[in-house]
């Protein structure tokens, strides 16, 4: 609606027409997505459709449009929610941007908490909205029918706050595919199978129904009744279409404030599938090795928790970067969703004629998502093109990039893996020690050290290197270390410009290039303090040896802690 006013108010008649074409998408991709639940109840859904079908590039692409399009569903719905508040509260409007970032972080906890307390905490808010928005519904197709049509006049400036255009099919198209952001969620179901309790491919399939017919009850319904009293578009984006419909029927009413928070819980909700599919995506790709393993396990709490976190970190950046506008960020949705949705019904299309002679009803299958594949691969064109200046462009420019790096990892992970693969048994007797011990004085970390290096290797390939600031310093501390009897081989090291780490990891590097068949091990004495704050009075010279040391190909580091007592 906010597209097709630009051309003017009498051309909001048109809203019916679309919303009645996106419905007929919606069916289509609910019974296409049926058989992507039935065939891979196992998760991934456009993801793993298509990179079994249709190969790896195919199927990371599809996965790259899944990422970006579930970090823009939580920008987006969250934002949407914030508006809904804002549409009842108007003073409300400058803190459009924090209330936005503390309910995804809200949403980040609960999540973290585990995918069994989120779903309790967000089960509410489903029935909650439904109850009031299907009661709205029927309270005003009531007055409707009864000829009670509400008076409704929008503000002046709103009409003359865009510039007229001339409806054109492109200006069609464009609200066409704004209003195709509402399919979006649609995947995660199919995405999140195993999330569902069994049986789990009936479950899921059933709520798969559920959702698309309530979503096309509730989006016809808010549709025909802002069509029949003629609701405008608030161009300043401080009430929602939804607000001035519900305030036309019920006036400012309680009913009206309880519409409003029951629609900002809703959109809550609808973020969080986000939360669900996101992580698990992630875990999926991350299994295949196309992601960081760290997104493959499970916190303590039984949460994908990177995934998570990377999830509510690259929203609450959006809602940043775009202060919380739904219009603003509505350009970038959408064209991911429809291309992972293209991609796996094209999969299964694939997969059908290819088992043709194994499929008995495979003619049924492949009708089915051959439709599937056709429509949404239309809708992605037409979403594409007509919001590609608008924003559009930047989702198309970040998913090669996205590809590219997750094809980089594999490549790393592959080279690791053949790189570590052994190809003959390692003879322990043939590793010989070369043990360097840096020691800054005689206390009992140091020695400790010492002791430790003269149990795994013999006296004459230990050395004790000290570092001193000056030659009075060097005496210093060569004369107590003959009177303590210590038979460790010492040595001095003079750094006059008091550099500690630099001249070490030179005498180490010195050690290995004479002694290139031996392995250089250096033993590193450590304070380890009680209390967590008095690190900060250390100067943690252990800690910066052993991160300079780790790029140093042959050294092996041990570290020997010294726990202070109480």
């Amino acid at each position: 609606m906010r597209v097709l006013v630009v051309a003017g108010v009498a051309y909001l008649s048109f809203t019916m027409p679309i919303t009645i074409a996106i419905i007929a998408i919606l069916a289509i991709v609910v019974l296409s997505d049926r058989v992507v639940i039935a065939t891979y109840p196992g998760g991934g859904g456009s993801y793993i459709v298509a990179y079994e079908n249709l190969g790896p590039i195919a199927g990371l692409v599809a996965a790259a449009a899944l990422l970006t399009d579930y970090v823009l569903t939580v920008a987006v719905s969250v934002s949407a929610g914030v508006a809904a508040i804002i549409s009842a509260f108007p003073e409300l409007s400058d803190k459009r941007v924090t209330i936005a970032l503390i309910v995804v972080a809200v949403m980040t906890i609960v999540n973290l908490r585990g995918v069994r307390e989120s779903g309790r905490v967000f089960m509410a808010p489903t029935y909650i909205y439904l109850f009031s928005i299907l009661g709205l519904l029927v309270f005003g197709l009531f007055r409707i029918f009864t000829g009670n049509v509400p008076d409704y006049q929008p503000p002046a400036e709103w009409l003359t706050a865009h510039p007229v255009e001339p409806l054109t099919l492109f200006l069609v198209l464009r609200a066409f595919a704004s209003g195709s952001v509402a399919l979006t969620g649609v995947e995660a179901v199919s995405n999140g199978v195993p999330a569902f309790k069994p049986p789990e491919v009936r479950n899921a399939q059933t709520t798969l129904i559920i959702m698309g017919v309530a979503f096309a009850t509730i989006f016809i319904g808010l549709s025909f009744l802002s069509s029949r009293i003629g609701i405008v578009p608030d161009p300043h984006e401080t009430e929602t279409v939804l607000s001035q419909l519900a305030r036309s029927l019920v006036g400012q009413s309680w009913v009206y404030y309880f519409l409003q928070f029951a629609t900002t819980l809703l959109l809550v909700l609808a973020g969080n599938t986000a939360y669900n599919g996101f992580p698990r995506l992630a875990s999926i790709l991350a299994q295949d090795r196309y992601l960081p393993r760290q997104f493959m396990f499970r916190g303590d709490r039984l949460a994908f928790t990177g995934g998570i976190v990377v999830l509510a970190v690259a929203a609450a950046a959006l809602i940043w970067v775009y202060q919380g506008s739904v219009t603003s960020l509505i350009p970038l949705y959408t064209i991911g969703v429809f291309i992972a949705f293209t991609l796996s019904q094209s999969g299964l299309v694939r997969r059908w004629w290819t088992r043709r002679r194994e499929e008995k009803s495979w003619i049924a299958r492949l009708a089915v998502n051959g439709v599937g594949a056709t429509v949404t691969g239309v809708v992605a064109i037409v979403v594409g093109v007509s919001k590609f200046a608008l924003g559009a462009w930047m989702v198309l420019a970040i998913m090669p990039v996205l590809v590219g790096m997750m094809w980089a990892i594999r490549r790393h992970y592959d080279h690791m893996a053949s790189s570590t693969a052994p190809e003959t048994p390692i003879d322990p007797s043939s590793i010989h020690l070369r043990v360097i011990v840096p020691v800054a004085n005689l206390a009992v970390p140091a020695r400790q050290a010492l002791a430790y290096a003269q149990a795994i290797a013999s006296l004459e390939h230990i050395v004790a290197v000290h570092v001193a600031e000056d030659e009075e310093n060097a005496d210093r501390f060569r004369k107590s270390w003959q009177e303590s009897g210590l038979q460790v081989p010492l040595v001095i090291i003079e750094s006059p410009f008091r550099s500690l780490t630099n001249p070490l990891i030179a005498y180490i590097d010195a050690v290995r290039d004479t002694h290139p068949t031996d392995t250089v091990t250096v033993i590193l004495p450590e304070y380890v303090p009680r209390h967590w704050w008095e690190q900060l009075i250390h100067n943690q010279t252990a800690f910066r040896l052993k991160a300079a040391l780790l790029f140093h190909r042959g050294i092996v580091v041990i570290d020997v802690p010294y726990h202070l007592k109480e």
